[in-house]
């Protein structure tokens, strides 16, 4: 594994968590009002869904008796079938990818509430996904 390539998405994902948690409003109506904190919020959040997926899909390429993952929820499915992440950080990682393709796409408006709240109590599923891939047993 590229450990190189996957230091530099760790550090990238550091980044964004931290803006994530520097400018996030002290309330949902505050962020409903702040038009430049929606913007900074949801950018900094697909992109520190779309790192972890970068990773995942990075190692799992790595594993070649592994079989490619369809859609990009799945790639932490394999993850946590290997015994890489827990089932339950699996299953945050899924929906964190939902949310982007939400934000991404434009499938539905955002719910500001549900953009707060994952700033304000979820962070750590980003911290706990990088631990993961910064231990040299992985490599």
């Amino acid at each position: 594994m590229d450990q190189f390539l996957i230091n530099q998405k760790l550090e990238s994902l550091r980044h964004c968590v931290m803006r994530l948690e520097s400018r996030c409003p002290s309330s949902v109506e505050a962020l409903e009002a702040d038009v430049d904190a929606q913007d900074i919020l949801a950018l900094n959040l697909t992109r520190a869904v779309q790192l972890c997926v970068d990773i995942a899909s990075h190692w799992i390429a790595e594993h070649h008796e592994l079989t490619s993952p369809i859609t990009m929820g799945q790639s932490f499915e394999v993850l946590a079938g290997r015994s890489v992440i827990s089932q339950e950080l699996a299953d945050n990682m899924r929906k964190s990818v939902g949310f982007r393709n939400i934000v991404v796409h434009n499938y539905e408006s955002v719910n500001w509430q549900v953009v707060f709240t994952i700033c304000r109590d979820h962070l750590d599923q980003f911290r706990q996904f990088a631990r993961v891939f910064m231990d040299p047993s992985l490599r």
